[in-house]
Order: C-alpha cells, then sequence, then structure tokens
C-alpha cells in the first residue's frame, strides 16, 4: 500500500509551490511571456515515484486524453497545444517560464525561459523575486524518500526518475 501521508505531504508542498508561484507570476507578469498555447518547455520530464502515483490517482481518467508522443522527450499530455492533466501536472511544470534560482557549480544561478525576461537586468533578481528551486527539489526528495520506503519491497532508489510517459501508457 502507498503512504497517503506522504502523498498528503506532496500535495501540501505542491499546494506551498503553487501559492509561491502565483505570487512570482503577478511579481514579474509585465516580463512573462508563458500563455495559454505556450508550450516550448512542455516535455516529458522524469518525476519522482511520490508524483507519478499522486498524479495518476488525481488526474484518473485524464490520463487516457493523452496522446502518443512523436518523440522520446514530447510530453504525451501536451495534447493541441494544452495540458490535459493540468490541475494534476508535476511540480517541474507549476515552476516553468519563472526566473528559477539553483546551486551551480559556480555558485548561485538564475534561469528562465529565453521568451521571458528579455529587456531585463539579470543583476536585479533576487532570493525575494526568483523561485528557490533547490529549496522545494530538496523537500520533494525528503516526502519522495519517505514514500518509497513505505512501498512492499522498495521498488524504487531515492534518486530514480518515473517518465511521465509511462502514466500515459499505464492510464
Amino acid at each position: 500500500m502507498q503512504s497517503p501521508e506522504a502523498i498528503k505531504k506532496y500535495l501540501a508542498l505542491r499546494d506551498e509551490l503553487d501559492r509561491h508561484c502565483a505570487s512570482l507570476y503577478k511579481l514579474h507578469a509585465s516580463q512573462l511571456q508563458c500563455r495559454e498555447g505556450c508550450d516550448q518547455c512542455c516535455m516529458d520530464f522524469g518525476i519522482f515515484p511520490v508524483e507519478y502515483f499522486a498524479i495518476k490517482e488525481q488526474a484518473g481518467s485524464d490520463l487516457g486524453k493523452g496522446q502518443k508522443p512523436d518523440s522520446e522527450t514530447a510530453c504525451p499530455f501536451l495534447v493541441n497545444h494544452r495540458c490535459v492533466i493540468y490541475s494534476a501536472r508535476p511540480m517541474i511544470c507549476r515552476t516553468q517560464g519563472l526566473p528559477l534560482l539553483y546551486m551551480g557549480e559556480d555558485g548561485w544561478e538564475v534561469s528562465a525561459c529565453e521568451l521571458n525576461f528579455t529587456n531585463y537586468d539579470f543583476e536585479k533578481f533576487t532570493g525575494q523575486n526568483t523561485f528557490p528551486q533547490d529549496k522545494y527539489n530538496s523537500r520533494l526528495y525528503l516526502i519522495n524518500k519517505e514514500f518509497i520506503e513505505s512501498l512492499p519491497g522498495k521498488p524504487y532508489q531515492p534518486l530514480e526518475l518515473i517518465p511521465m510517459r509511462k502514466l500515459f501508457e499505464e492510464g
């Protein structure tokens, strides 16, 4: 049996992430080109098992609305430039377009979609106006670790990712 407690923790983290992203989307609205139909960032991401099972449960029959991707990197849930599992999409998909702050090889780095922030001085990015990717990823990792340790036979490793296409194939 899957750990309902770990799933609840994941959903709470995802809700927190959504609130954080909403404030950043509002703050940076004038710089963001992301709109319905923009799908440049959409791809078949690998996700942790806790996300996989939460999405599988939440999206339910919507998983069948996906389509066989035309490449290995294409997301099967992007249909006619729209995400058919939008409300259940993984955390990585929820942050697309925002300025992402993360620890790189040479210290803190900021990354953003090439369509956004084209006339913006990247020196103006701070910890307050960027998305702290490592903070959320670390918390997600710990929740996932709790989740996989609760599964009989421990079928996953802590860093194992499942391609989203598997949700489509099984859905």
